[in-house]
């Protein structure tokens, strides 16, 4: 924290004018004090460090910033001067030591007097949307410290930057658009360089001869080269301190992946989408390996039972590959070192092997796994994330979840009841086995998980009321008991609120509850406020780790499709009680819930009018009415949801002319059918021309573009697993992305 007593004065007015600049929402003034330093003997502010978010606005050339030459440290990552240039007022900052721009929305080429700051060891510009050359910091004779990457510098590497910096030692160019060769310097290079990452560049010509010569290099990417020809292992071998190589999305010698001659002392091997089509040997004599990622290819066949034996072997993806199953006994890895194993999206068979001792994250989701789950999870202390989902097991839920933070069984063919036995403090965060063959009811030690956030037991044979005793969880945000056998009321039995503290989505279709909803029934709810959070998604468990984050998958009901929704947003709610036997009129505190972007209460027996509070709900993308009994109009209020796209109110008794507007001129016809009363666009009967006799219309094959037996279920998340020993800060996009498929 600030010390207010060494700051000077007019230092402080200094700051609170550079404030004032922005829009400063993001912040309050301690926040923002809390990142300044001062010297002690002068007064004069030395470092200042923004919070993320903390600015939006423009950048200018006379910014009170570049008043505080006593600067040596400045870092204004992860704020917002999109349409900024870099102003070349920064050389005023002479004393700089470093500076941190990444994450900022900067555009525009970097000025040259950049290069005056020679006192700079730590330059950072990443993620911005810089344009031009390759930016003049051969003056900078003292930075250690070069980050650029992901922007859209063009043209040749210097080769002085590479080989004659005295001092670099980690250079960052990931995902630009440079071009060109690397020349090797007459002299023999005096590189320090350690770290040096130029994936995902447009290389053409010969560079990793070159880079050959850099022999201190520990760390080196060179994933998405573009080049013509297959690149040799071989041509790494002088790198004799290389710990880690990146060599992803590029066509890769085959007799080099099978060679027993190359000498290397890697710990990290990623060959990500490189094509390869069968399990390469090399890694055999790669023994101090501890992370190792061959996913996105084409390899065929088992996995080896040698690759368990290598000694230091932490991490294994092996996603979305072709392999059919593990060689070896059920005991194949049961003493291996591998901590975090992701062998999703295959093609295995057979039973599951007894997982490794020592696991943390294991993911073999979406292959064709058979038998029982091995009972042996009971005994893994250290297991966190645990999914089997997507495969053929059956039998029983093993008796010991409450163990795990994370579980995913979804879609197999497991039977019994969920296992009663969640103890207090639980520490399960997901629950998933939906498309299942459990019966039973639904546990009520489900009560003791305080972390629960998202329970799923859709499509199963679960015979029970409606679960208001679960009101008490504090994190509950998603619950889905769709295609089960509930029954009875959805009202509490007081006619209060619906009081789940944290609830955002909630899906009940297709079961047996009946009675009224209370007119207050929506009022307590979270969603009545709209929010996005920081990160904006529900990782499974919220179990955050260097090496992954897990997804929560869903089934919705969206825009008259079924469709499995991967990335569960927190910033948004849907509803979905359809198919069932409610009655009443529909509650208008539905108008409460401003993040609603999905509301589906059709196939029920509601009547009365549609709610014009309706028209609150600014976000809703999605409203589906159909098969009620509702009379009255559409409120043309609804006509103003900007982002309403899918609207049917099908089969009710409603009457007057159809909002007009994009939102429902655009829809299909068979919206609105079975209401006779209606009319107007898109509709062909007017409600000004007197009506005509319409001729009798046969049976035909309608042109339906939102069906509701059409189930278009496709799998939308990745494989949970996001591996990487050097991982930046992953900002998480609100832009909600649907993948659905269409019924052939």
């Amino acid at each position: 924290m600030m010390n207010a007593l060494v700051c000077r004065p007019d230092q402080i007015q200094a700051l609170m004018q550079f404030k004032n600049e922005f829009e400063s929402n993001g912040c309050n003034r301690s926040d923002y004090l809390n990142g300044v330093r001062c010297d002690n003997a002068t007064g004069a502010v030395t470092k200042l460090q923004l919070p993320s978010g903390c600015f939006t606005g423009i950048l200018k050339p006379n910014s009170s910033l570049f008043g505080f030459n006593h600067l040596r440290y400045l870092n204004l990552s992860h704020n917002n001067f999109t349409s900024s240039s870099l102003p070349s007022e920064f050389s005023n900052l002479n004393r700089l030591e470093v500076l941190s721009l990444s994450f900022n929305g900067f555009i525009g080429q970097v000025p040259s007097s950049i290069s005056n700051l020679i006192h700079l060891t730590h330059l950072n510009i990443s993620h911005n949307e810089f344009t031009g050359s390759f930016p003049l910091v051969r003056n900078l004779t003292k930075l250690s410290f070069l980050d650029l990457s992901f922007n859209k510098f063009s043209g040749a590497i210097p080769s002085d930057i590479l080989f004659t910096m005295p001092f670099l030692t980690h250079l960052d160019l990931k995902k630009n658009s440079l071009t060109g060769t690397i020349k090797v310097p007459n002299s023999p290079p005096s590189s320090r360089l350690v770290f040096l990452s130029l994936g995902q560049n447009k290389f053409k010509g010969q560079i990793l001869k070159p880079i050959s010569k850099l022999i201190n290099l520990n760390h080196l990417d060179v994933s998405s080269l573009n080049t013509t020809y297959p690149i040799d292992l071989h041509i790494f071998s002088p790198l004799k301190s290389l710990l880690v190589l990146y060599v992803s999305r590029n066509s890769l010698l085959s007799s080099s992946l099978n060679s027993s001659d190359i000498s290397l002392h890697l710990e990290s091997l990623v060959m990500r989408g490189c094509g390869i089509s069968e399990f390469p040997t090399i890694i055999k004599t790669l023994q101090n390996l501890q992370y190792i990622d061959l996913s996105s290819n084409k390899i065929k066949g088992k996995v080896p039972e040698w690759l368990w034996k290598l000694p230091r072997l932490t991490i294994l993806n092996l996603v979305n590959n072709l392999f059919t199953g593990l060689e070896g006994s059920s005991e194949v890895f049961v003493n291996s070192s591998v901590q975090l194993l992701d062998i999703a999206y295959n093609s295995m068979t057979g039973e599951f092997p007894i997982p490794p001792t020592n696991i943390i994250y294991l993911s073999a989701w979406n292959n064709s796994f058979t038998g029982n789950i091995p009972l042996q999870i009971c005994n893994r202390s250290s297991l966190v994330v645990f999914d089997l989902s997507y495969n053929k097991f059956t039998g029983p839920i093993p008796q010991c979840l409450s163990k795990l933070r994370i579980v995913n069984l979804r879609k197999n063919n497991l039977e019994g009841s969920i296992p009663d036995e969640f103890y207090s403090g639980a520490l399960t965060q997901t629950l998933d086995v939906g498309f299942n063959r459990l019966t039973g009811k639904l546990p009520r030690s489900l009560r003791n998980c305080s972390f629960l956030r998202f329970l799923s037991v859709d499509n199963n044979r679960i015979e029970d009321t409606f679960p208001f005793w679960l009101k008490a969880l504090p994190n509950l945000q998603v619950f889905t008991l769709r295609s089960n056998r509930f029954f009875g009321q959805l009202s509490p039995p007081d006619q209060a609120p619906l009081a789940f503290p944290e609830l955002r989505i909630l899906e009940l279709s297709d079961n047996r509850f009946t009675g009224s909803l209370s007119p207050s029934y929506f009022v307590n709810w979270k969603s009545s406020l709209f929010k996005t959070d920081e990160d904006g998604r529900i990782y499974m468990g919220d179990y955050k780790h260097a090496y992954f984050g897990y997804e929560d998958t869903m089934d919705l009901q969206y825009k008259g499709l079924f469709m499995e929704q991967g990335k569960v947003l927190t910033s948004y709610s849907t509803i979905d009680f359809s198919g069932n036997k409610l009655e009443g009129q529909i509650p208008e505190s539905i108008g409460l819930l401003k993040a609603l972007i999905a509301l589906n209460l059709s196939n029920n027996a509601f009547t009365g009018h549609i709610p014009l509070s309706l028209a609150n709900v600014t976000e809703l993308e999605s409203l589906d009415l159909s098969r009620n009994q509702l009379s009255g109009t559409i409120p043309r209020e609804l006509g103003r949801l900007s982002f309403l796209s899918y609207v049917s109110v099908a089969h009710n008794q409603l009457k007057g002319e159809v909002p007009q507007g994009p939102q429902f001129s655009g829809q299909a016809e068979s919206s609105f059918e079975g209401n006779e009363g209606l009319c107007g666009l898109p509709l062909p009967k007017s409600c000004f021309a007197p009506p005509t006799e319409q001729p009798k219309e046969k049976d035909e094959e309608e042109e339906e573009e939102g069906v509701l037996n059409c189930k278009a279920v496709v799998i939308g998340y990745g494989p949970g697993l996001l591996f990487g020993l050097v991982m930046s800060h992953v900002i998480a996009t609100y832009k909600l992305k649907w993948y659905f498929g269409w019924c052939g």
